[in-house]
């Protein structure tokens, strides 16, 4: 990154953040490894 930034720059990417946030709503709430272990799980399971 080149250089710091502004206190105004700085809100609005926190607030270009939120939005995005607002707009598409996080859906995993388990940990990386147990989403892996669900899908290979899957995989497993098909063949």
């Amino acid at each position: 990154m080149a250089g710091k930034l502004s206190k105004q720059e700085r809100k609005a990417l926190i607030q270009e953040a939120e939005k995005k946030r607002a707009e598409h709503p996080a859906k995993k709430t388990e940990s990386g490894f147990a989403t892996i272990d669900k899908e290979a799980e899957k995989l497993e399971n098909e063949h």
